[in-house]
């Protein structure tokens, strides 16, 4: 398995497995809230300048991917406001291979590569029927950081502030 930088012309690909790997929470949020996620899935934010699309490639092919905000650049479509660190979102990983560590190495490489860039906490957001999510980060080392909470589709669904320090080492989470 190998870590990179999306390439541009993988961009079509990685949004599309995006989308199918969401596509499970589909019947637990209202319809207004999934064409929220689905719209902030397949958004250009992306592709802003200084944002980092990292996949994971096994077996040849993407396995999964997540993207990595720079500090201080919105990283969402509604007003979060911009934080002093940068922001992990859109992790994804191919059904067929969840639950394979993947998803803990990308976001452990998410870590690594804002400390290398002189970055003491990486933030993430992330809603309570993401139940597998809220698991592994909380396993990897992440705290809740409740003033970063926000409600983007005004349905009562609450997508809930997480923050970790950079200086963890790779014992402490889990690696």
């Amino acid at each position: 398995m190998l870590i990179r930088k999306m390439q541009e012309n993988e961009i079509d690909f990685v949004r599309k497995q995006r989308l199918n790997c969401y596509k499970s929470y589909q019947n637990l949020v209202s319809k207004e809230h999934w064409a929220a996620l689905k719209g902030t899935l397949s958004s250009d934010n992306d592709v802003k300048p200084g944002v980092d699309i990292f996949v994971m490639e096994a077996k040849g092919r993407i396995a999964g991917s997540v993207v990595l905000f720079p500090a201080k650049l919105e990283a969402y479509e509604w007003i979060t406001g911009e934080q002093n660190y940068p922001e992990i979102r859109m992790l994804a990983v191919e059904p067929s291979m969840q639950r394979s560590g993947i998803g803990k190495l990308l976001i452990t490489h998410c870590i690594q590569a804002a400390k290398e860039k002189g970055y003491t906490h990486v933030g993430l957001h992330t809603a309570d029927f993401m139940t597998s999510a809220i698991s592994l980060y909380t396993k990897i080392g992440f705290e809740r950081v409740p003033e970063l909470d926000f409600e983007p589709a005004n349905d009562g669904v609450m997508v809930k502030g997480f923050k970790i320090s950079t200086a963890k080492t790779s014992n402490e989470i889990g690696i």
